[in-house]
């Protein structure tokens, strides 16, 4: 995979109707959560994404039996071996959700052995609000260089503070606290769609969980916690990507399954840049026609409700274009801006002062080399191509396909001409495939 490169050509006008796959942001987690049962869970809507892939791996290293239907995107674990608690490095090291299995372990085993995690280089992303916690909660954690050994008698229900409303930490206190005795109340807790399909996935097993006003959340922990069956929530990062692909270049899409109540502010931000945005009935389905002329906007990214973190990085790549100047702050990650150097290789006129990029919109971009450096700066990269005169050659694709199930499929049949290739051939979705005609909006 090393010398893999996504070719973009530019495709104006793309249009069509897309399904989404399911939200890796969700996914990961909720498989993490199933060692917290023994027995035979079935998962649907999963994405064949790397980042699957690796979970999948981790689980299987601690004992499950797991088969993955691709095609149908249905997962089995079946957790009943699940024996063991140490998570060998090289694993650890593939992705940054491989920590949230610390949790589930440490309620089933009371104890973890495991490295510190990687994953995409955006930031620190301290696991201090983890590991704070759970000693709260009573457990003894050793750090040596990158290893952490964490071992727990028994786990304690207490209040836990959040310094701030981390997705992973939330996420990892949850699962940790539905197996303990009393009442965990865990405040200032991250409130994401993907959160809440976790505890939608936690309570379906048997656990008691009420989310209550300024963002908090209580656990009454119980004894047992059953195997489930879960149909995984859209992704609502793919619909925002797609819903871009189409809005920069000029075209129009409509995805039926589209979680609206979930990119709220990322929708206010394309109507403020003049596309048009119709919301299908029940707040499901979104359908997008973009205007010729659209306007610079600026915002800051933040915990949910408020702008995604990972629509930050697709949505610059729109604003290279838009007509004015436009202010991105980025709040969540210190790292999250090195997309723009590539961005401005490619004409993007933009400046960067500590976390905040300026960005003066430009007639043209031009296609050049570039190098993805995180899962969303890939996805901003497509975009920028998709509109690039001449041939953009992405490198940096394993964050591509850590983060997306086949997204340029997608957007080959919307009509872009995008093509992965390997050395020098091409693998699949050749820039000469053409609209698919039966997918018109």
């Amino acid at each position: 995979m090393i010398n893999e490169k996504i070719i973009v050509e530019q495709s104006l006008d793309l249009s069509g109707q897309v399904e989404l796959s399911g939200a890796k942001n969700a996914v990961l987690v909720i498989i993490a959560s199933l060692i917290l049962t023994s027995g035979k869970s079935k998962l649907k809507n999963v994405p064949a994404s790397k980042d699957v892939f690796h979970m999948i791996n981790l689980l299987r290293s601690l004992g499950a039996e797991i088969f993955f239907n691709e095609q149908d995107n249905e997962l089995e674990v079946d957790t009943t071996k699940v024996l063991r608690y140490k998570v060998a490095p090289e694993i650890m090291k593939k992705m940054r959700a491989s920590v949230l299995v610390m949790g589930p372990l440490l309620a089933r085993f009371g104890c973890v052995d495991l490295a510190l995690p990687g994953g995409c280089v955006i930031g620190a992303r301290p696991i201090n609000y983890h590991l704070t916690n759970f000693e709260k909660m009573g457990v003894s954690v050793d750090i040596k260089g990158e290893f952490i050994s964490a071992r727990v008698q028994k786990l304690f229900a207490q209040k836990l503070v959040l310094e701030y409303p981390s997705v992973g930490a939330t996420e990892n206190l949850l699962m940790a606290a539905v197996l303990t005795e009393g009442t965990t109340k865990i405040v200032n807790a991250a409130i994401e769609p993907e959160v809440l399909d976790l505890i939608s996935v936690l309570q379906k097993m048997g656990a008691k969980i009420n989310v209550l006003p300024t963002s908090s959340i209580e656990v009454i922990g119980v004894n047992n916690l059953e195997p489930i069956e879960h149909a995984v929530i859209p992704d609502r990062l793919e619909a925002g990507g797609l819903l871009l692909a189409a809005a920069i270049t000029g075209g129009e899409i409509y995805l039926p399954d589209a979680p609206v109540d979930t990119l709220d502010m990322f929708l206010f931000k394309l109507r403020e840049m003049g596309h048009f945005v119709e919301i299908g009935d029940n707040d499901i389905g979104i359908k997008l026609r973009a205007t010729k002329n659209p306007r610079a906007v600026s915002f800051k990214t933040c915990p949910f409700p408020g702008f995604p973190t990972d629509l930050q990085a697709p949505m610059m790549a729109a604003q290279c274009l838009a007509s004015g100047t436009s202010v991105i702050q980025e709040t969540v990650f210190e790292n999250r801006l090195l997309h723009v150097r590539e961005l401005q290789k490619m004409g993007a006129q933009i400046n960067v002062e500590h976390n905040t990029a300026t960005i003066t919109g430009v007639e043209e971009l031009y296609g050049v080399p570039v190098i993805a450096t995180d899962i969303r700066a890939s996805c901003a990269l497509v975009l920028a191509g998709l509109v690039a005169k001449g041939k953009t050659v992405m490198s940096g694709v394993n964050h591509w396909r850590r983060g997306y199930e086949a997204l340029e499929q997608k957007l080959v049949r919307l009509g872009a001409r995008v093509a992965l290739q390997k050395g020098d051939g091409l693998l699949a979705h050749d820039s000469v495939i053409s609209k698919d005609k039966s997918a018109r909006v």
